[in-house]
Formats: structure tokens, C-alpha cells, sequence
């Protein structure tokens, strides 16, 4: 009986990664196992199932309608299993378990990871499974068990979060720029140049000024360029294409190396909340905690970053 079980949660987790990952390759790579192993593991749940689980062509693997199925009663079983793995852990004072974590594209590879990368030294028995995107996810839906967000976010019965830092954003061009155009002194003269967007979700960001009574105010400003990825947008400002409204945590460097400057156009002390959510289902589990903490005792100590 303890053998078949093996096998059939070992089928099972095969089967799940090939499904996240794509292909029988890449699963077999997360997993530490040969190419083969992976596919045949998912051949015997097939058999014993008695349905077929994959659509399989010589470019790409895809979910059959009873795949669709089994995966999501498979995800809750995986995740049962590593809910009551972390319940012992939390009697025994140790983080351990899996934790599914989304991180936005810029913010997360530059200020986050190198965090996560020392809490994985300090606890060797959690397992880090991180994403990164700019969308909007859906953490039930999408079975995320931790994500931080920039901005808003939003107003969910489901979710429960903590505020970690604050973003500080700063309206800059490179030297080359401001020689050849000149600076703007107030956010009236931005029209006359050119400024570069950062699109998300198919629509150019606003930008937070002040105005004369000290009131935070947005401006549409009309753009040349429209970029839809960070850190593109701060190397497009850096090479001198234009004016830009960037976070100082992406774009402090360059400032203190000269690459850029800051226009004489006053912003916020802060223009965002930097936020973590987790599912209200899952309780604060130690391993979401000790992340949240560690987050927040290293990025509240420098809001902004500049």
C-alpha cells in the first residue's frame, strides 16, 4: 500500500510540473529526475486512470478537458499535503514547505530577491517557487500564496495583506537630454518635450506631482515614447531619449552616478504603497510570516530608496 501511494504522488507531482512548465524536459529538470522517468510517470497515471490527461504534438503539451480537471484536484491535494507539512513545522518552531510567491518584473528581481535569497540560507527546509509579472493575479485562482504589489490593492474580502515600504518616484532625463532640449522648470513646460510613458494594462501610467499648495495632483503628459517593461524605460531616459517619471529604486543609481537628473518639477514624498497579500485562507502560515517580516524589517528602514 506505501508503494503504491509513493507512485501515485510521485505520477501525480510529474504530472503537475509538466503542466506548469510546459514540457517533459522542463519538468524533469525541476523535479531532478531524467526526461523519461517524467514521461512515463505520466503514462502510468494515464493508464490507471483510464483517460488521456495530455494532448501531446512534437512542439507542445496541453491540458485534455479531463486533464483540466484532474490538475486543479490535484494542486488541492498537493497543497493539503504541504499545508499539514507546514502545520508540523510551525509545533516544531521550524519554516519549512513550499511557498508560491509573484513578484512585479522590476521591483521584484532588483529589491526582492536578493531578500528571499538570504531567508533561503537562513531556512534550508523552505522551498521558494517564485513568478514574475506585471498583471494583476488572481491569488485563489492562480493558488499564490504570497504576492507583492505596487500601488492599489484593490479591496478583497479574500486577501488579507501588510503594508511593507512606500515608492518615491522622481521625474528625470539624462544630461545629454537636458543639453539638448533645456530643463523644464514646472510640469506646465513638460509638453514642450519628450516624454516617455510606462504602459500597464494596455494604458499609459499618470504622473504625480505636486501642486502649488503642496496637493498631489496626476498628469497626462504627452508622450513620444511608450514602454511597457521598468527597466527599459530607465535605460530609454539614460541613453537620452526623453523625460521620464521613474522609482527612485529603479533609477537611484544613475542618479548618483550622473547618468540622470532630476527635473526641477516637484512629486511626492511618496506616490505608492508597496504591499504583500496572502489568501485569508491560509492563516499567516509561519512561512508566509517569516517572509512578510523579513520584507518589511529590511524595505521599511529606506522608503523610497533615494
Amino acid at each position: 500500500m506505501g508503494f503504491f501511494l509513493h507512485s501515485q504522488l510521485l505520477s501525480m507531482v510529474a504530472f503537475v510540473h509538466t503542466v506548469e512548465t510546459g514540457s517533459f524536459t522542463a519538468a524533469a529538470v525541476r523535479m531532478g529526475v531524467s526526461k523519461s522517468a517524467t514521461g512515463k510517470n505520466v503514462a502510468r497515471l494515464e493508464q490507471r486512470l483510464g483517460v488521456k490527461l495530455l494532448n501531446r504534438t512534437t512542439r507542445s503539451i496541453s491540458l485534455t478537458e479531463e486533464g483540466e480537471l484532474y490538475y486543479r484536484s490535484c494542486l488541492r491535494v498537493i497543497d493539503e499535503l504541504d499545508e499539514a507539512e507546514s502545520l508540523l513545522a510551525s509545533r516544531r518552531k521550524v519554516v519549512a514547505g513550499t511557498l508560491r510567491i509573484s513578484l512585479p518584473v522590476s521591483y521584484g528581481r532588483l529589491c526582492i530577491m536578493p531578500i528571499l535569497a538570504t531567508l533561503s540560507s537562513e531556512y534550508p527546509e523552505l522551498r521558494l517557487e517564485i513568478s514574475f509579472t506585471d498583471r494583476r493575479v488572481d491569488l485563489i485562482e492562480e493558488n499564490i500564496d504570497l504576492a507583492v504589489r505596487l500601488g492599489d490593492t484593490g479591496n478583497s474580502a479574500s486577501l488579507s495583506g501588510r503594508n511593507i515600504t512606500s515608492q518615491r518616484s522622481v521625474i528625470c532625463a539624462s544630461p545629454a537630454y537636458i543639453s539638448r532640449h533645456g530643463l523644464p522648470g514646472n510640469a506646465e513646460e513638460l509638453v514642450t518635450h519628450d516624454c516617455l510613458g510606462l504602459a500597464r494594462d494596455g494604458r499609459v501610467l499618470p504622473w504625480k506631482v505636486l501642486d502649488g499648495n503642496g496637493g498631489i495632483t496626476t498628469i497626462e503628459p504627452v508622450t513620444r515614447h511608450i514602454v511597457s517593461h521598468g527597466e527599459a524605460l530607465r535605460d530609454a531616459a539614460v541613453s537620452g531619449m526623453g523625460i521620464a517619471f521613474l522609482s527612485t529604486w529603479l533609477a537611484g543609481d544613475d542618479i548618483r552616478k550622473g547618468n540622470l537628473r532630476i527635473i526641477p518639477v516637484a512629486t511626492p514624498e511618496y506616490d505608492a504603497p508597496v504591499s504583500a497579500l496572502w489568501p485569508v485562507s491560509r492563516n499567516l502560515s509561519p512561512r508566509i510570516r517569516v517572509v512578510v517580516d523579513k520584507l518589511y524589517s529590511v524595505l521599511s528602514k529606506a522608503p523610497g530608496l533615494f
